[in-house]
């Protein structure tokens, strides 16, 4: 490529004036300080029923927004994911254990066509099996709503 010579002259005058490099934006300082905040339980708590428990103790009206039960539904899913590893687990059987057959598990862990959703260990008439039963309603109702 040729150049006249006032061209090549203002080129080089810019090549002289042009900054340093432009520096990169602030936005991890942003998301540190954002990372660094002191968290709510609710955004932290990894076991379901604590987890429950915090958004029925936060939620005035009963109501929890959709991330938050997105959220209670993969910590479920992951502790019942974590249940069944350890269940399915193979042990490490004597001779002795493995010749007797009461050692081997009597019911069968599969699901049958009759599977019902296993109740929590709740007393009956306690604060936390009130709270599980109006969470459970409040489920219903909004699977209602969005199948109309």
């Amino acid at each position: 490529m040729s150049f006249d010579p006032r061209s090549l002259e203002r080129l080089r005058q810019l090549g002289r004036q042009l900054p340093e490099a432009i520096p990169a934006p602030a936005t991890e300082t942003k998301r540190a300080a954002k990372d660094s905040r002191p968290r709510h339980k609710v955004e932290t708590e990894q076991d379901p029923k604590a987890l429950f428990h915090e958004l029925m103790q936060v939620s005035q009206d009963g109501t929890v927004p959709e991330h938050l039960i997105a959220r209670l539904r993969d910590a479920e899913e992951r502790v019942d994911s974590e249940r069944r590893q350890q269940r399915n687990a193979p042990s490490t059987v004597t001779k002795d254990s493995a010749a007797s057959p009461s050692a081997l598990p009597t019911r069968s862990t599969g699901k049958g066509k009759n599977t019902r959703p296993q109740r929590r260990d709740v007393i009956p008439g306690s604060e936390e099996d009130s709270l599980y039963v109006a969470f459970g309603q409040m489920f219903l109702e909004e699977q209602d709503d969005e199948m109309d």
